[in-house]
This record gives C-alpha cells, structure tokens and sequence, in this order.
C-alpha cells in the first residue's frame, strides 16, 4: 500500500466513525443522554431514554442504564450486576409533591398487602424529597442499584442518606415507571427502548 492510499484510507475511516461516536450521546430537550454510565465500577449500557410529561408539560428527561438491555420489570430486576435511573429534571417542580407522587406510583403497582412492607422505606423516600424542597431545571436524582449495597438514591450530587438494602423496595419503585401502570406509558416503553 502506498502512503498515499494509507493517508486516504485512514481519513475516510476518520470520516465514517466521527459520526457514529458523535451519535454516542443522544440529546433529549436539551439534556445529554450518555450511551453509557459507570455505577458500582462496572459500566453499564443504555437501555433507554424519553421525557416523562405531566399533560403539555415536559417535567424531566429519564434514562435507565443495565448491564444487558431489558423489555419489563421482571427482566429489569432478573439483569445481573447494577442498574442506574436517572432523571434530569426540566422545570421547576416542589421536591415534596414529587415525593408523594412516586408514594402513589408504588400505591398503583404493588397489591395492597405487599405495601405495609414498604412503608418505612417511602417514608425515608419522602423524607429525601422534603429535605431537598425545591428541584431546578438540570437538576439530577439518580437511583442506583447496586448489588450487596441496596438502591443509592443521589439527589443534586449528593447521596441522600443509607442505601435501601431490600430488593423488594427497589422493585417497588421501580415499579412507578416499569409496572402494570406506569406513571407514564410513554416514558415507560422509552426506557425499555420500545418507542
């Protein structure tokens, strides 16, 4: 191969992969959505990503990162190794009715005798909204399974409080988007790369 066509061949390879690593991050309204994410120090892929809405209103992007891609609850929480939701939030939104909101969310998808199980840790779930009051445009809360460990619930870049150890809790509020009645079916079928 002559220098020349090294150099050609070399620069239209440059050319034909600058784009596909470029479309390694995909925008949501502004919001960046890796096509990955490090948690527990095992990276993770990106399941899926979408806009959770509250009528006309866009109120956070969401995206859910697994160690292999995943189509319900059931698969969510039979995937081996970590798991990350993270929302990014898009308008400003009281931390505490958000917090009785996703108390509702679990209320929908989990039969009522489950539920008494459940109650300490939503009510340390409420505490984590009260406490921080008000979330602001680009403002992160991410949910963090990480096994042995329990769901790490990080709010404005800080982890808020002990990690909730029962796999039964985070079912649960995973639950509030992957259940049988999702707070949002759209979201629900983006996360889970359906859309």
């Amino acid at each position: 191969m002559t220098l020349t066509r090294f150099f050609a061949a070399a620069l239209t390879t440059a050319l034909l992969v600058t784009p596909l690593a470029q479309a390694a991050t995909q925008e949501i309204h502004g919001v960046k959505v890796e096509d990955s994410a490090m948690v527990g120090g095992n990276k993770l892929q990106l399941n899926g990503a979408g806009t959770r809405y509250k009528g006309p209103f866009k109120v956070y992007v969401g995206d859910l990162y697994t160690s292999k891609k995943v189509n319900s609850l059931d698969e969510l929480m039979a995937a081996p190794g970590p798991k990350r939701l993270t929302m990014t939030f898009l308008r400003e939104i009281e931390a505490g009715p958000f917090g009785k909101l996703l108390t509702r969310g679990v209320e929908d998808n989990v039969p009522k005798n489950e539920m008494s199980k459940l109650i300490p840790g939503l009510l340390r779930m409420g505490d984590i909204f009260t406490v921080n009051k008000v979330l602001l445009p680009g403002d992160v809360i991410t949910l963090d399974w990480i096994p042995g460990t329990g769901m790490v619930v990080t709010a404005k870049g800080k982890v808020q409080g002990e990690p909730f150890k029962e796999p039964e809790f985070y079912k649960a509020i995973m639950s509030i988007w992957f259940g049988p009645v999702p707070a949002d079916f759209k979201l629900k079928d983006a996360l889970l790369g359906q859309k």
